[in-house]
């Protein structure tokens, strides 16, 4: 496989999880995900994790997947061999592993006595892509070989940096990271 097929793929693979990610800050808000509950002193996940953006999340996911299994079956660009449902069903599995991923880095966050709003890098930019790779192995697993990974790694650190940074900008974040 060249590199512009690895990288093309990795991306149509990783857009569900990408819209998972982001959705939240639009849409979410509402009641916090752990109604303001605390272990060991600390809350669960913070006032940023609702159920609104939680669900959000997890519907941009299957969304992504549904309109790529609309447009990619058939096509050059086709990953899961001409399956409309096998896109729907990887978005799904995408924007849940991508949300449970971000519940998890808050969650370590909170325990490591980070304040909400407050970055730790490695949690913030790649805990939910993980979390993603794993939900989403057991569809996708001859999408994720190491070339793929590392590249995907590099790109989300980069691309969730910048839309942090925008999203800031344009008032949607109260924070940069």
């Amino acid at each position: 496989m060249d590199i512009v097929q690895l990288v093309a793929r990795s991306i149509l693979f990783i857009l569900p999880s990408y819209f998972a990610n982001s959705i939240p800050v639009v849409l979410g808000g509402g009641a916090p995900l752990d109604a303001k509950r605390n272990l060991f002193g600390n809350r669960l996940f913070g006032d940023g994790k609702t159920l609104r953006g939680f669900a959000a999340g997890i519907a941009a996911g299957l969304l992504v997947g549904a309109l790529e299994g609309i447009f990619l079956p058939g096509s050059a660009w086709d990953i899961y061999s001409g399956s409309a449902a096998a896109y729907a069903f990887a978005g799904l599995l995408l924007g849940a592993g991508t949300m449970v991923g971000d519940l998890a880095g808050s969650f370590i966050k909170r325990r490591q006595g980070v304040a909400q709003g407050k970055p730790s890098w490695i949690m913030d930019q790649l805990m939910f892509l993980f979390f993603a790779f794993l939900c989403s192995y057991p569809i996708a697993s001859h999408l994720l070989s190491v070339e793929s990974v590392l590249f995907l790694a590099g790109l989300t650190y980069v691309v969730h940096i910048g839309a942090n940074v925008l999203a800031h900008r344009w008032g949607l974040k109260k924070v940069p990271w």
